[in-house]
């Protein structure tokens, strides 16, 4: 998903929820920071680069390319974006052990581990909130691509489009190129993605780089053959699953806020969000590249207040300042990033899959704030990530 889904629709979403104006702006701009949070931004402000939640393309170029770096890369992108569904899942034919630990790393929605993930940022601030609900919405868009590099599980075939054209719904096939400067030609069918490449560790072949930005757009209606799924297709309806994704959002919120006692898979607020639901089905079939204007002006309709564009240097000053760091936002959404990533690599971890290396189980240590967990990394034999 994009800023348009995971800024506005979540500001949205929390505000439908019962969050005040103030508190929906806090909760967005966390959702919208998963994906702007580097190593490099961290560096910049002071804070600790273990709790990166993505990857600059800059910081792939350079990163080790043997098992550490692999495993550096999945902890993040599998964190954050690429939540795995069952790690556990069995394959019917028997396979290699490599292939099976990348196919238990595939993402689709509604798993243990949202639940896990969601219930972890429970009472840790709106910082946590927002950082959970992009994860959430993740699930949605991202779903049938792991987070990991591997072209065994992530490459695509056979891209096929729907298109109306004059009211009557059309199969038109997909045109792919590799020039990440041109934007995509929305209408022509044009998209870009990443370059094929035969290496199964490549870069390339993280996420869902073989299908570009297809699954960030909530008006793609498409299908596809995926390598992972014995040359069976795989229809995406985003304008659905994305109304889903919000619908979910809007529970999870009322659960966050103690409205609903336990969070549980495949409940949606299908009821709260019924009077918005035409409003919200025509924003998601607009055919556009982004639509933050058209979901900051059903936000602001709502609350009736001006909501202000996304500036990741909002929060910098005050970080930077601090003597107590733990208590600015930023420290905050730091701690809730150090937590998932560490439960979600340690669930990884005990499923005897070793694709995202050990973890600390930073939670369950009922650690306070960043100093405890340096300290506690320092006596871990081997280093733990």
């Amino acid at each position: 998903m994009q800023e348009d889904f995971h800024y506005y629709a979540t500001y949205c979403a929390a505000f439908i929820a019962g969050y005040t104006h103030e508190e929906s702006l806090k909760i967005c701009y966390g959702a919208q920071l998963v994906d702007l949070c580097s190593k490099t931004y961290l560096t910049k402000i002071g804070g600790p680069k273990q709790a990166a939640t993505t990857q600059l393309s800059l910081e792939m170029m350079d990163i080790r390319k043997d098992v550490f770096g692999l495993q550096e890369i999945t902890r993040i992108w599998a964190s954050f974006h690429f939540l795995p569904y069952d790690l556990n899942a069995k394959i019917d034919k028997k396979v290699n052990k490599k292939y099976l630990y990348k196919y238990r790393l595939i993402c689709d929605t509604n798993s243990d581990l949202l639940v896990e993930t969601v219930n972890l940022a429970k009472g840790k601030g709106l910082e946590a909130v927002g950082l959970a609900t992009h994860i959430l919405a993740d699930t949605w868009a991202h779903r049938y691509f792991a987070g990991t590099p591997s072209l065994v599980i992530n490459n695509t075939n056979a891209v096929v489009e729907f298109v109306e054209v004059d009211g009557v719904e059309q199969e038109r096939k997909i045109k792919f190129r590799n020039s990440a400067f041109k934007p995509d030609e929305i209408e022509k069918g044009i998209f870009t993605r990443s370059m094929f490449q035969t290496d199964e560790k490549a870069i390339m072949n993280l996420g869902h780089g073989r299908m570009g930005h297809l699954p960030d757009y909530g008006f793609m209606r498409y299908k596809y053959m995926p390598a992972w799924k014995n040359y069976e297709e795989i229809v995406k309806d985003n304008p659905k699953d994305y109304y889903h994704a919000f619908c979910q959002m809007v529970y999870a919120f009322k659960f966050f806020r103690g409205e609903v006692k336990t969070f549980e898979k495949h409940t949606y607020a299908f009821d709260e969000v019924e009077k918005y639901k035409e409003t919200i089905e025509q924003i998601l079939k607009v055919r556009k590249l982004s639509m933050s204007e058209d979901w900051r002006a059903f936000g602001e309709s709502l609350s009736g207040k001006k909501i202000e564009a996304f500036e990741l240097t909002k929060y910098e000053k005050e970080y930077k300042e601090a003597n107590d760091k733990d208590k600015t936002y930023l420290g905050k959404f730091i701690l809730a990033a150090l937590a998932q990533k560490s439960m979600v690599t340690n669930r990884i971890y005990k499923s005897n899959n070793p694709l995202a290396g050990v973890s600390i189980e930073f939670d369950e240590k009922g650690l306070k704030g960043m100093k405890e967990y340096f300290a506690l990394l320092k006596d871990v034999k081997g280093g733990a990530k």
